[in-house]
């Protein structure tokens, strides 16, 4: 019997695991041969963007590199981006890759696969609102958070050059109250904070002015009320205005236009509202919904091809009591457990499990402000609220948890030294 191949494309938060978990299972012992493909070259646990686009993680420091991996997690890595699914000869292809010039530099692939599996997470859904493309900031990939971070230092620059006598002020409006808008919206006044200490810009907290907008009736719209409510008064706390039953119309270069007429003049814009699955799996052949999340069963196989699998931000994967598993980063790692499984038992010919999310609670991470959030009791329906530096602990030991599964406990525990030993060898933020 040939050796199966199992093509991962994505290496995001869940797609990343899964290939570690099958590299050192099966790649190493040369029982199948495991490729992850993404259009990165590196990866970066994706809850932690925010951080990235503010400076308070350097992302030089904390990506890691797919192909230096894969070399010591027994899978291969392929970059590139996924354009083409042959089901019937069992191939996808890869389109070119080209350098900043525009030439060259890796022509198109088809890489034969036995088991694929999709994990291509997703990217924000501004619904056609006009203006949002051209003159928002997006926080989907490092790059995007980065371009942000650079033009937050650029705008600081530009408005404290300003007669102080004009009492200058630095105006950031963050469309959509999710985890992403409502952490964004913290950082950014820990931020100005920390800019003004290292002398980077004469202006701080009191000269930053940040609106939080959404179209729901509280902020954090899918979490419980006691959540919503306590962030909410953290936020207003900080200083920031928040404006819930706010739809934006329109954006353009100076300001954000809701339907109620209200014209929220801006320096920086940033579109932190609601998401979707990438469009080019809807150009695959396979069943998606409207949002382009591809149709999977209980299994996490594509309804169409039981050879396919899909998981992650990118699937809409049904439970029991009809409802869809959450686009959550403890939705992806609990079902790249399960899928681990699932191709271990389709390669030797059993059956498969269902996928049953457990929901273990939510946190949100206030900066260095504060944290809050829910931990789900154990064997019980009833939640426990914790916050200040319990809730911290926790939050912090989400990113642990993640590290842990991708390098195992000895390596996770030297990061951990070391980033307590980078706190005070280097700045706490990244300013160039």
């Amino acid at each position: 019997m040939s050796k199966p191949t199992i093509v991962v494309v994505g290496g995001g938060a869940g797609g990343l695991e899964l290939v570690t978990r099958l590299g050192r299972k099966l790649g190493r012992k040369d029982k199948a041969d495991i490729i992850l493909v993404d259009r990165n070259s590196t990866h970066i646990w994706k809850p932690l963007l925010h951080e990235v686009a503010t400076g308070v993680l350097d992302s030089g420091l904390d990506e890691i590199s797919y192909q230096g991996h894969s070399a010591t997690h027994g899978y291969r890595f392929q970059r590139g981006t996924l354009s083409d699914l042959d089901r019937d000869t069992q191939q996808i292809t890869l389109a070119p890759i080209s350098d900043e010039d525009g030439n060259e530099v890796l022509p198109a692939r088809q890489i034969h696969y036995d088991h694929l599996v999709l994990s291509v997470g997703s990217v924000s859904n501004d619904f056609g609102t006009e203006g949002v493309k051209e003159h928002c900031h997006f926080l989907d990939s490092p790059a995007q958070a980065e371009g942000f971070r650079k033009a937050l230092l650029n705008t600081f620059l530009r408005i404290s050059g300003r007669d102080a006598s004009d009492n200058p002020v630095i105006t950031v409006g963050i469309i959509g109250a999710g985890a992403t808008g409502v952490e964004l919206a913290a950082e950014l006044h820990d931020a100005s904070r920390m800019l003004k200490s290292y002398g980077f810009t004469s202006l701080g907290r009191e000269h930053l002015k940040v609106h939080l907008i959404e179209a729901a009736p509280k902020v954090l719209p899918v979490l419980p009320d006691r959540i919503s409510q306590a962030v909410h008064s953290e936020l207003e706390k900080l200083g920031v205005k928040v404006h819930v039953n706010t739809r934006v119309t329109r954006v353009d270069d100076t300001a954000i236009h809701t339907s109620d007429e209200e014209q929220i003049e801006i320096d920086l814009g940033v579109w932190a509202a609601g998401i979707k699955a990438p469009a080019f799996l809807a150009e695959l052949g396979l069943e998606v919904e409207r949002n382009n999340r591809i149709k999977v069963a209980a299994t996490m196989q594509s309804l169409d091809d039981p050879r396919i699998f899909a998981f992650g931000d990118c699937a809409s994967c049904p439970q029991e009591d009809g409802s869809i598993v959450p686009p959550r980063a403890q939705a992806a790692h609990q079902q790249a457990n399960v899928l681990y499984h699932n191709l271990l038992a389709a390669i030797e010919d059993k059956p498969l499990k269902n996928f049953k999310f457990r929901d273990h609670g939510s946190l949100i991470s206030l900066a260095h402000f504060d944290a809050i959030g829910s931990l789900m009791r154990a064997a019980s329906a009833r939640s426990l609220f914790i916050e200040g530096n319990l809730a911290k602990f926790f939050y912090a030991s989400l990113y642990r948890m993640h590290q842990r599964a991708i390098h195992g406990t000895v390596k996770t525990a030297m990061m951990l030294v070391v980033d307590g030993l980078n706190r005070f060898l280097k700045p706490r933020m990244k300013l160039h």
